[in-house]
């Protein structure tokens, strides 16, 4: 029997595990949804000590835990589809991180407003989302980066505390000089750990597919989307609820701030499985290396069997060394004087032609060179009237 100092302990532990099972139940449950997959937790990150997330470029990713993943959307708000998609997060209880292009907020306010409003995390994909940023001058990168984010806080219309200190590089174009830049500006720069490639021209039930395989493949992660796309609106339902059926889990990301504290991680926790990760370096092209190579030889003419219009064979000397320099090419025959290249038992082979194929009521070849034996008395009579 534990005493009474002991049983006093297990019942506090076994009620503050009670406890704490209703919160973690809250966190998932989606009111008048109950097949909704909902949002199992918050994760709150400090840009300043992880500065690059997203193992498609850099060696970290968020701190998530396996079956985890975050879902991020970009280059919105484009009423259209953009409310399609967060009322499907809404009705499925899914919070979301957007990254707003400055110029597509300064034309549809209301949709920025409604991302606070609704609980998502607001970051910035520049003011024109240019295609260019791994080769603009930096002082144009920097005009870019500054313009999305004041668009976006005029968007909303207050001090800009509702806008995270998350960016996104358009088109994921990076350069170590612009990672540089992003990161004195104190901004985290996410890529992304797998994409769902919903900006081509490919089916909503192709894009629900590659996120689905392509998480699976890495197990946790974040996945890159965009809610300007009707495929993507299409897809979004099939996704969230595939990913409820493999037992994965929806974390949304805020950043840290004087009100609220960052999560506590270690430095694993920022690896996709707990193992440094080599940093992609697409799209940049593999290097080869070739051991002991100066120039290729040029190949025999013997060993190629070239004939001259004759039939003679064409062959350098062998006792000629062969030349470590361009290939000479072989005489141009002009058709239909090549037929004199083939071997002769070949060339005496092939059928000769009869000479009623130049006849003029020869018939059509139907399977071989048949003659047909149709009534030529018009030909005749035809013949017969010219003549007269």
């Amino acid at each position: 029997m534990p005493s009474s100092r002991a049983t006093v302990w297990l019942t506090a532990a076994a009620l503050l595990a009670l406890g704490s099972m209703p919160a973690l139940a809250a966190a998932e449950s989606c009111p008048g949804h109950p097949d909704a997959i909902g949002t199992s937790r918050t994760i709150v990150v400090d840009p300043a000590e992880h500065p690059h997330v997203g193992t498609m470029q850099y060696a970290e990713t968020l701190p998530l835990r396996d079956h985890e993943v975050v879902l991020t959307f970009d280059d919105g708000p484009l009423p259209r589809y953009s409310n399609q998609v967060l009322d499907i997060l809404a009705a499925q209880c899914v919070k979301a991180t957007f990254f707003t292009i400055g110029k597509m907020a300064q034309a549809f306010p209301e949709g920025v407003k409604r991302l606070r409003a609704e609980g998502h995390t607001i970051g910035t994909h520049s003011e024109d989302h240019p295609l260019s940023f791994e080769r603009m001058p930096l002082d144009k990168v920097a005009k870019e980066v500054d313009d999305g984010i004041t668009s976006v806080k005029a968007a909303l219309g207050d001090d800009g505390k509702d806008v995270a200190p998350f960016f996104r590089i358009p088109g994921l174009l990076r350069s170590p000089q612009v990672d540089e830049l992003l990161a004195a500006r104190g901004l985290m720069t996410w890529s992304a750990d797998f994409v769902a490639d919903d900006w081509r021209n490919i089916s909503s039930a192709r894009v629900a597919a590659l996120a689905l395989t392509r998480l699976e493949a890495k197990g946790k992660g974040i996945l890159l989307l965009h809610d300007i796309h009707a495929r993507t609106v299409a897809a979004l339902p099939t996704i969230l609820r595939q990913l409820k059926a493999h037992g994965f889990h929806i974390v949304h990301v805020v950043p840290a701030s004087a009100e609220q504290a960052k999560t506590p991680t270690v430095a694993a926790d920022w690896r996709l499985h707990g193992e440094p990760q080599i940093a992609a370096t697409w799209p940049a092209a593999p290097h080869f290396v070739f051991a002991e190579t100066k120039t290729t030889e040029s190949p025999d003419m013997a060993d190629l069997g070239v004939t001259n219009p004759t039939g003679a064979l064409l062959a350098m000397p062998k006792d000629l060394p062969h030349l470590k320099t361009r290939t000479p090419l072989p005489p141009e025959f002009i058709w239909p004087r090549q037929l004199s290249s083939l071997p002769s038992a070949l060339v005496a082979s092939l059928p000769v032609p009869s000479a009623q194929l130049f006849r003029p009521d020869y018939g059509a070849l139907q399977g071989g060179f048949v003659v047909r034996h149709a009534d030529t008395s018009h030909r005749a009579e035809a013949a017969a009237r010219s003549s007269d």
